[in-house]
């Protein structure tokens, strides 16, 4: 599906390199859309990307996404290499598992730096950087309405991000600049496959009204539709994309 004013855009997508990342950065491309995707280890998976869509614009940097520094960097090399951006994919984040008696201060402080540090100051620089009428897509959870035992910082640092989504909606509406947040649930990344045997893979899918886990151009394709014009009308908005689950 061809979607209407993404061709020539210029789009950056943190965590980029793996997973419902990797799938947006591709479905962008091939609309199109010049990309700047990040990746925090992994080079050669991020080179093996670039690689596959090599007639297309898109490049990757190494980015610490709890960095304001390094943020900051991001955008610049957008603009100097594509001459602008217009739309942010807030994507990267950690995920930990553990108990509430079991959490850290270490783990605490790693996993908001990266979800929700990371996140906020991104969209900050966004809102500086992107150009009237560009959008910014929030990738949140469905753990955020449906709260599992051990995913407390996890769900708690989504929430978060919810609010920045709707907050930020409503502080740069008059730039005509969307923001919305996508809730996926269970997805075929490779965190999931790693962290669940087949036996409880087919179980999450046989809670989905729809039967089966999500796949990572699920997500792409929504992050694709909310970033075009089509979708100028939508703002401050969770779309969650779950198979029927919540």
């Amino acid at each position: 599906m061809i979607y209407n004013g993404l061709k020539g855009k210029v789009a950056i997508v943190t965590g980029g390199s793996g997973g419902i990342g990797r799938a947006v950065v591709k479905r962008l491309a091939y609309e199109g859309v010049s990309v700047l995707f990040t990746y925090f280890q992994g080079k050669d998976r991020a080179d093996e990307l670039i690689s596959e869509l090599d007639n297309r614009q898109v490049n990757a940097i190494s980015v610490d996404i709890s960095s304001l520094s390094d943020i900051k960097r991001m955008f610049d090399l957008a603009e100097s290499e594509f001459g602008g951006v217009d739309i942010l994919v807030n994507n990267a984040a950690h995920l930990s598992t553990g108990m509430i008696e079991e959490i850290t201060e270490p783990d605490y402080e790693y996993l908001m730096n990266v979800n929700v540090k990371g996140s906020l100051f991104c969209i900050q620089q966004a809102i500086k950087n992107l150009r009237n009428k560009g959008a910014i897509i929030n990738i949140s959870s469905v753990n955020t309405v449906l709260p599992e035992p051990a995913a407390a910082l996890y769900s708690a640092s989504k929430a978060a991000l919810e609010q920045f989504s709707c907050i930020a909606a409503k502080e740069i509406a008059s730039r005509e600049i969307t923001v919305n947040c996508i809730s996926p649930g269970p997805v075929n990344t490779d965190l999931l496959v790693k962290h669940n045997s087949q036996e409880v893979l087919k179980q999450i899918a046989a809670l989905t009204p729809l039967g089966r886990i999500g796949e990572p151009e699920d997500i792409a394709e929504i992050v694709t539709f909310l970033a075009s014009s089509g979708a100028r009308w939508i703002t401050g908005q969770n779309l969650r994309a779950s198979g029927g689950l919540v």
